[in-house]
């Protein structure tokens, strides 16, 4: 399998707040902006290994500042690193008022996906290979996030998350 680089899956989203987007404040509602999120990195995904994919796990989404109604939503979605058969995806988004001409950071996330054959199993992904700083350091965290989201979903032991050891682990 060929490697492939983060920019070969880079998915950008764009979206308008409209009214039924909104909560009562003017505010767009956190769950519409990960379902938006879901699709970016779900196109990031199926770019990156050319298959059918589902998401496996979602990390923390901390919301640092609300997208208002009538301004535009960003979203970048790019593959950081692959494992067997999945694949996280970090995803920036911004906010947009356009009439002020003023961009903001909204919030980041990072998305776990699995490939699935046409038997609807899990099968092999490309790897992932990086060239810049960003990426590096994007790649090289994924293992220690990979074993966190292993270690929490109770498919990992805190003896056997080798990055994480000495936080889980008192001797």
């Amino acid at each position: 399998m060929q490697p492939k680089s983060p920019s070969d899956s880079l998915t950008v989203m764009t979206e308008l707040v409209l009214p039924n987007d909104t909560n009562v404040f003017g505010n767009l509602m956190g769950g519409r902006l990960m379902y938006w999120m879901d699709i970016a990195a779900a196109l990031a995904a199926q770019k990156h290994c050319n298959a059918p994919c589902v998401t496996a796990s979602v990390d923390n989404i901390s919301f640092e500042n609300p997208i208002k109604l009538g301004n535009t939503v960003h979203i970048e979605a790019k593959i950081t690193r692959a494992f067997n058969s999945s694949m996280e995806i970090y995803l920036r988004v911004w906010g947009e008022d356009l009439i002020q001409q003023f961009k903001y950071k909204s919030n980041e996330a990072y998305y776990t996906f699995v490939a699935l054959d046409p038997n609807r199993k899990p099968r092999p992904v490309p790897p992932v290979v990086v060239t810049s700083e960003d990426e590096k350091k994007l790649f090289e965290g994924a293992l220690r996030r990979r074993q966190v989201r292993l270690i929490l979903g109770g498919k990992m032991k805190p003896n056997d998350a080798s990055e994480l050891k000495a936080l889980f682990v008192t001797e």
